[in-house]
């Protein structure tokens, strides 16, 4: 049996940096809503961070599934 181990490092790398970087964008969501504001214009801008922070992980996750359930292909 032989081991491409470069591709498997390059696996590990890929999936290493996607996962910091969706938990990067999750911890910006929750900033945004965790945030104290001030004004009405703070909150509506916490709010619009945390939705688009949300979308883009639900997207990834979405993503995920459709990549490793085969009835979507």
């Amino acid at each position: 049996m032989h081991l491409d181990w470069n591709a498997l490092g390059q696996v590990a790398a890929v999936s290493l940096g996607a996962t910091v970087a969706v938990v990067v964008v999750f911890a910006l969501g929750v900033l945004g809503l965790a945030r104290p504001e001030d004004t009405r214009a703070q909150h509506a801008l916490g709010l619009t961070q945390a939705t688009l922070c949300f979308l883009a992980c639900a997207a990834v996750v979405a993503y995920g599934i459709y990549l490793i359930v085969p009835q979507f292909h």
